[in-house]
């Protein structure tokens, strides 16, 4: 039997990846070992699934003054540490990094261990913790065409994210039910990521009375985030979060708002959903939601509409422009080369763990 070590954590964007890998790796025979930290997202998100988890020491690598910036780097060479004797320990025949702080140790303590290492970079440009681990892998898969050009040349692969293959098999009735819908109208979604954003959740509610008018909507706010005062409204539906009915959601949608997390669009493209992204602002973040969406919008998968610009009058005209567009959106998303990610990353690790 193979044994291959999953690793990545601090957001559900690094976990929800390899959990779409995980059905296929099963199928295959493969022993399942995960090694995230000790108290991460990634652990709540695994240990449901039954897939082995390990924790180990994990510090963060910040570009900015921090009092932990001193601390820190001790939890990492601790995590390293930790790393080391569990793959030791395991023998696995190749580890699949998903990125994040915590896999740092992973993936350097694998290249000492002479072990295979395959990465995936979500974002446009690679994140610190992936830059510092890109030398110790194997092999790098990416999500954007453009991505390529910041990667090691030899090393890099086009492949799009993993996605979760029972989002592909939603039931539109179940929604209609769960939200009270009727079908004269059509339905948006809207995703602010997994804490929500207030930003988007202002603008939407701003914009509610227009956008009722002509659709029903379904909107996800964040953990508490949702809005009592609108919780009878009609042609409207709001939730904290949701899990297992996501993928009813997605079928019953017609267009999507969402921000621009790379694993969220590539869901949206995977299901070919017309979207209109509304990403995290450069002031709040290191501006990879910003180059997400742009590379989206050029190969015709969205349209953008930047925090900035954001009005009631710019998010109705925008997203009466998704709408009436829908089918050129729904065409390109169907063209595209990024369909078969899981297959393509699945080829590269039983590649990688024959060669051991």
């Amino acid at each position: 039997m193979k044994r291959i070590i999953l690793t990545g954590g601090g957001t559900a964007g690094h976990v929800t990846p390899n959990i779409a890998l995980i059905p296929r790796l099963q199928e295959l025979g493969y022993d399942i070992q995960y090694i995230g930290s000790y108290s991460g997202i990634e652990k709540d998100l695994i240990e449901p699934l039954g897939v082995p988890y390990h924790g180990i020491s994990s510090g963060k690598l910040r570009r900015y003054f921090s009092v932990q910036n001193f601390t820190d780097p001790f939890r990492v060479v601790k995590g390293f540490g930790e790393a080391r004797r569990l793959i030791k320990d395991l023998k696995p025949d190749v580890i699949f990094s998903k990125g994040g702080f915590v896999s740092v140790p992973v993936v350097l303590a694998g290249k000492r261990c002479k072990i295979p290492v395959i990465i995936h970079e979500s974002d446009m440009t690679p994140g610190l913790a992936n830059k510092i681990a890109l030398p110790s892998a194997t092999r790098v898969c990416c999500n954007f065409p453009e991505t390529l050009d910041f990667l090691p040349k030899g090393k890099a692969v086009l492949t799009g994210s993993p996605i979760r293959q029972e989002l592909l098999s939603g039931n539109k009735i179940a929604a209609m039910d769960l939200c009270g819908f009727t079908a004269d109208k059509p339905v948006i979604l809207v995703i602010g990521g997994s804490l929500g954003s207030v930003v988007v959740n202002n603008a939407v509610r701003k914009s509610l009375p227009r956008l009722l008018e002509q659709f029903q909507l379904i909107h996800l706010c964040g953990k508490g985030k949702t809005d009592d005062s609108l919780k009878d409204t009609a042609g409207y539906c709001q939730f904290e979060y949701i899990r297992d009915e996501l993928r009813d959601i997605f079928a019953l949608s017609d267009i999507v708002i969402s921000r621009a997390g790379a694993n969220a669009i590539c869901e949206l493209l995977a299901l070919r959903k017309p979207n209109l992204l509304i990403p995290l602002s450069a002031k709040a973040s290191r501006g990879d939601q910003i180059l997400n969406a742009r590379s989206f919008e050029r190969q015709g998968f969205s349209m953008v509409l930047e925090e900035e610009a954001l009005t009631e009058d710019s998010l109705i005209s925008s997203v009466l422009g998704l709408y009436e567009n829908r089918g050129t959106f729904i065409d390109a998303m169907r063209n595209s080369d990024q369909q078969d990610s899981i297959d393509t990353i699945i080829s590269f690790i039983e590649e990688a763990s024959s060669d051991k």
